[in-house]
C-alpha cells in the first residue's frame, strides 16, 4: 500500500503535553497532518482540541499500563481508520548516583522509560502490518552512547531502548515498517522541570560530586527545541529513512570522540582478548 503524503500522514504521540512531545505535535498538525496526542493526564492537551479540531484525537495514557496503551493505539486507528507514525517520547530522568538509586527508583524509570514504549510497539505492531507501513520512532538521547555520571540508570535506559529499537528494525523490516531512534542533545526544554525528573534520595557523601555536576550542566550550549520540527519532517518524509538520527550539532563529536576512545582501548588489549578464544 503506498504511503501517505505529509499531508494526510497520522501520528501517534505518547508525551505530548509538554517539551519535545508538544512541539511535534504541534507542528504535526500545523503542516497538515492528524494526531493523536497522549498524555498522562488528559486536561494537559485538550486545548489541542479547540485549535485543531477533528484533526486531533485526545487520549489520556500511562505508559506503564499496557492495557491503557493498548486501549489508545487501537481507538486511534479506529478513529483515523490508519497510523503513518509511531512515535514514543514519553520518559523523565532518574537523578541519582548508581549507589543512591534504589531497585525501586530503578524499576520505575524502567517501566516508564522501556517497558512502556515497548506495550505501545507491540500494541501498534498488528495494525501496521495489517495496513502494510509504518514508521516507528522513539525519542532517546545522545545519552544513549555516552553517559554521565549522576544520570546513570537514565543513561542506561536509553541504552537499552536503542537495543530494542535496533532488534526491531531488522525484524519488521519484512512487513515494509522503518525504525528510527531519535537522538537529541542538550536542548531547553522541560525536561529538567520536576515532572521530568525524579531524585533519588541523596547521600551527604555525593553531595559535593553532585552539586559541581550540576554546575557543570548549567555550562552546556543548549538547542532550541523549536528548531527541530523541520529536520523531524525531512526525515520522516525520507522515503530511506536512517534508523538512528541525531539532532542537533554537538552530538556527532561527543559520539565520534567516546568511540574513537573505546576502538583505542579495544586495540590495545586486543592481543590479550584474541588469547582468550584459543
Amino acid at each position: 500500500m503506498e504511503q501517505k503524503t505529509y499531508q494526510s500522514k497520522t501520528w501517534f504521540i505518547t508525551g505530548a503535553s509538554r517539551g519535545f512531545g508538544r512541539i511535534w505535535t504541534e507542528a504535526a498538525l500545523e503542516r497538515g497532518g492528524r494526531v493523536a496526542a497522549t498524555a498522562r493526564k488528559l486536561s494537559s492537551i485538550t486545548d489541542l482540541n479547540d485549535k485543531y479540531g477533528d484533526r486531533v484525537l485526545t487520549l489520556e495514557l500511562d505508559v506503564t499500563d499496557a492495557k491503557q496503551a493498548k486501549d489508545a493505539v487501537e481507538k486511534a486507528y479506529a478513529h483515523f481508520g490508519h497510523l503513518d507514525i509511531v512515535l514514543n517520547n514519553a520518559g523523565y530522568s532518574l537523578v541519582g548516583t548508581i549507589e543512591e538509586s534504589s531497585a525501586d527508583d530503578i524499576r520505575m524509570l524502567y517501566e516508564t522509560n522501556v517497558i512502556g514504549p515497548v506495550s505501545v510497539i507491540q500494541a501498534a505492531l498488528p495494525l501496521l502490518r495489517e495496513q502494510g507501513y509504518g514508521h516507528i520512532l522513539g525519542t532517546s538521547s545522545n545519552l544513549g552512547h555516552v553517559t554521565l555520571p549522576v544520570i546513570g540508570y537514565y543513561c542506561s535506559s536509553k541504552w537499552a531502548f536503542e537495543a530494542i529499537h535496533e532488534s526491531l528494525a531488522t525484524e519488521v523490516k519484512p512487513f515494509n515498517i522503518k525504525v528510527t531512534i531519535i537522538e537529541p542533545g542538550a536542548y531547553a526544554t522541560e525536561f529538567g522541570s520536576q515532572e521530568s525528573l525524579k531524585f533519588a534520595a541523596g547521600m551527604d557523601i555525593y553531595g559535593d560530586y553532585k552539586a559541581e555536576f550540576f554546575k557543570s550542566l548549567q555550562a552546556l550550549e543548549r538547542g532550541d527545541p523549536k528548531a527541530t520540527p523541520q529536520a523531524l519532517f525531512k526525515m520522516v518524509d525520507s522515503g530511506n529513512p536512517p534508523l538512528r538520527f541525531n539532532l542537533g550539532s554537538h552530538n556527532l563529536e561527543w559520539t565520534r570522540k567516546t568511540y574513537q576512545e573505546r576502538m583505542a582501548v579495544w586495540e590495545e588489549w586486543n592481543e590479550i582478548s584474541a588469547s582468550a578464544q584459543k
